[in-house]
């Protein structure tokens, strides 16, 4: 790159209308080093085993710019490079891992990440969490492996690398990972005290509440509107023997009640599946959440983890404000998360 990526991002945020943020700045400072160590110089590589690191892992609470500073990093570098839901990558995986079950784990391992190489010297995770057991019991040898073979990945957390997968079953046969992660990471803590989804400037313009004939009417009124001209269908989801009926379905246009979603047993992988038919989804009735309903919680946190990762806009019904949902113990931090993600999904303009 001719230009810094200091003054690249000041202009991309003057452009965009962003605040220019000296914390967020911090940060893009600490990307160019990232960049320079990793992609331009190899004599600092070679002499400062410090300087080696392959991973960048930005933390920090919901809203404050994590993901829009990576998206604008990523989107400058002229690299093979994926973008990947965590979810979604530890999914290819599992399918990869199926179709050659009669090898061992170490070769599915290696064969996985050779594979990975030839389509990218660089991954990005944005919101990466683990909570599945499966993947936290075989992230250690898979990242080791990754970064053995010198292929980077820059990720966004709501957690600190010592903190992920915290108070997760048989979390003993996890620690090799946050070992390999704290060895391999530049980490970096991004603190502001807003949450820029929830500005003035983006207020909600399709969340509906609360739960009555006032909001019903509203509602459809929205829906109708943006379906009109649209051909109504039924379509079938098919994920690994489980299928999955859409009905409202209008030219990629969705309604679906949170509990047609949430309320069975569905998973990342389903949701990607019904995702992949859909430009905009109107979600119904979506309840408070507690420690009785914490199953269906976790899932529309998945849920809204994939929806936003594929950029679909959304409009709901709820019934109560998005600042006084309720959240069961366990799922308080990821849930954070979602809630600002509904502000900006619910908030973005759709046409």
């Amino acid at each position: 790159m001719s230009k810094s990526f200091e003054k690249e991002f000041v202009s991309f945020c003057e452009n965009q209308g962003f605040e220019v943020n000296l914390n967020q700045i911090n940060v893009i400072k600490k990307l160019e080093e990232y960049y320079q160590i990793n992609f331009k110089s190899f004599l600092l590589k070679l002499f400062s085993k410090k300087l080696s690191q392959k991973a960048f892992y930005l933390h920090g609470d919901v809203g404050v710019g994590k993901t829009m500073i990576l998206n604008f990093f990523f989107d400058q570098l002229d690299k093979r490079k994926l973008r990947k839901h965590f979810n979604e990558f530890m999914l290819n995986f599992h399918d990869f891992a199926h179709e050659r079950k009669e090898k061992s784990q170490e070769n599915i391992i290696d064969l996985f990440v050779k594979d990975l190489k030839l389509k990218a010297e660089l991954i990005y995770f944005d919101e990466f969490q683990v909570t599945n057991i499966v993947d936290a019991m075989i992230l250690g040898k898979l990242f080791e492996q990754i970064f053995k073979e010198d292929i980077k990945i820059i990720f966004t957390s709501n957690t600190k690398i010592s903190e992920l997968y915290k108070d997760g079953l048989q979390r003993d046969q996890f620690m090799p990972f946050i070992k390999i992660m704290q060895d391999q990471s530049i980490e970096h803590d991004l603190k502001i005290e807003d949450d820029y989804r929830k500005s003035n400037d983006n207020q909600q313009q399709r969340y509906f509440y609360p739960l009555n004939k006032e909001t019903n009417f509203k509602i459809n009124k929205f829906f109708r509107k943006i379906t009109k001209n649209k051909k109504k269908t039924t379509i079938l989801i098919n994920v690994k023997g489980r299928d999955f009926k859409i009905e409202n379905f209008y030219e990629g246009i969705v309604r679906i009640n949170f509990n047609d979603l949430c309320d069975q047993n569905l998973g990342a992988e389903d949701y990607l599946e019904i995702i992949k038919n859909c430009k905009f989804m109107v979600i119904d009735k979506i309840p408070q959440f507690n420690d009785v309903n914490s199953n269906q919680q976790r899932r529309f946190i998945t849920l809204l983890d994939v929806i936003y990762d594929k950029d679909i806009l959304l409009g709901v019904t709820a019934d109560q404000h998005l600042d006084q949902f309720t959240s069961s113990r366990l799922l308080e931090k990821p849930f954070k998360r979602t809630i600002s993600r509904l502000y900006e999904l619910t908030s973005k303009e759709y046409n």
